[in-house]
């Protein structure tokens, strides 16, 4: 629709300027359009120059076709902040607030156009939006309380197996995985099942058990739950016909106050990736589908070398969608970390420590083009964009950033 205004527009400048009117044109329609050529070059100039704002607050939300949504979590806040992202010119535009809702994770129906937001509230509350694409409002479908007993500190993560079509829930607070059915419309509905979890460890912060994490295996058999506060990754089987979550073949075991935060498969579904909170610790582990079974290949620091200090904070953990990249972020030094990934091993080599553009990168989103990342730093209020060398992996800081209250998480819908 832009290029058609633009293209009416210089076609009319033409006309102008060679005082020549179209006879399809009606005469009244002439006679409003009398503007100087100079009028008429600014205005043309203006358009081709200025930002287009979307959503609901905007007339011009259908305007950018090239322009894709997405969402911003605010930590432990009261809303969702909707924006807009150019992948060709590599720009941000916010459109304002468009839920208000506590939100720690989010996550969009991979078909359905459903942005699933979990939050930080007693009983870890699950909420449906149906997303309006033109303005990018969203319409509260339904909620659901992920955790009965209204355990005090809420969720930490959720995500979707889509052939089950269900919410996988890692109830931090509760310590408990959990199975909830995604309705016909794209609501949610109470827990289908759920797995209690057991154990601590020696950090101050593993006084309970923690899980943080939610994956499917790529056999459809196995839920992967890392747990920070219980040293584990729990290996809970899962039955997609009836949801059910269950208990599983004997969790892997990390180093005691490691902390287990993310889990990631590598695309051939022989590597698993686990990223350790508390000691920053990239692990590249061995699956056994047929045993539902981890065994350590090697492990790495994220930390640099250099780093002065004694507290350490892993928090994301991505991967380039063919699998040759790993990206992890950094909380304590303020960075993002990449490696290669060997293709047969899955073993890991350090490419690139690169500023995370703010403090405290909470999460990122990589792009689906692989082109760009989008950094959630928490403790700056911004989200900074970063383009990706495809060849090399490696990160660039573009220096565009948006101003986002304590951002935590990005979905793109």
């Amino acid at each position: 629709m832009a290029f058609f205004w633009i293209a009416r527009l210089v076609a009319r400048l033409c006309l102008f300027a060679n005082r020549e009117v179209s006879a399809t044109m009606s005469d009244s329609e002439n006679e409003a359009w009398r503007p100087s050529r100079r009028q008429v070059l600014g205005v043309f100039a203006a358009s081709a120059a200025a930002p287009v704002l979307f959503g609901a607050q905007g007339a011009n939300a259908s305007v950018n076709s090239k322009q894709e949504l997405f969402y911003i979590g605010t930590w432990r806040g009261t809303q969702v902040t909707g924006a807009r992202f150019d992948p060709v010119g590599g720009t941000m535009t916010p459109f304002g607030v468009a839920a208000q809702v506590n939100s720690s994770w989010q996550v969009k129906h991979p078909s359905k156009p459903v942005l699933y937001v979990g939050s930080g509230d007693a009983g870890g509350t699950v909420s449906a939006f149906r997303i309006d694409r033109s303005t990018g409002a969203l319409d509260l479908i339904g909620q659901a309380k992920s955790d009965s007993a209204g355990t005090p500190g809420g969720l930490s993560y959720i995500g979707i197996d889509r052939p089950s079509e269900t919410v996988l829930v890692a109830h931090f607070a509760a310590g408990l995985t959990v199975a909830m059915p995604i309705l016909d419309d794209g609501g949610i509905d109470s827990p289908a099942s759920f797995v209690v979890h057991t154990g601590s460890g020696p950090h101050p912060r593993q006084t309970s058990p923690h899980p943080h994490h939610v994956v499917v295996d790529p056999s459809s058999r196995f839920a992967l739950v890392p747990d920070l506060g219980a040293d584990r990754v729990f290996v809970h089987r899962f039955d997609r016909r009836t949801r059910a979550l269950s208990d599983g073949p004997l969790p892997y075991a990390v180093k005691p106050g490691s902390g287990p935060r993310r889990v990631l498969f590598h695309p051939h579904g022989r590597t698993v990736y686990l990223l350790n909170e508390l000691t920053a610790e990239l692990q590249v582990l061995d699956w056994n589908p047929h045993k539902g079974q981890l065994t350590l290949n090697e492990s790495l620091s994220i930390t640099s070398p250099e780093y002065p200090g004694t507290t350490k904070s892993a928090a994301e953990l991505g991967m380039s969608r063919d699998g040759r990249f790993v990206y992890t972020s950094n909380r304590s030094e303020n960075t993002i970390v990449v490696f290669a990934a060997d293709r047969r091993t899955g073993r890991l080599t350090v490419v690139q420590r690169i500023p995370c553009g703010g403090l405290t990168p909470w999460s990122f989103t990589i792009h689906r083009s692989n082109r760009w990342m989008l950094v959630a730093n928490q403790a700056s209020s911004t989200v900074n964009l970063f383009s990706i060398d495809p060849r090399s992996g490696k990160l660039t800081d573009t220096g565009t950033s948006m101003p986002i209250p304590n951002p935590d998480c990005i979905t793109f819908a």
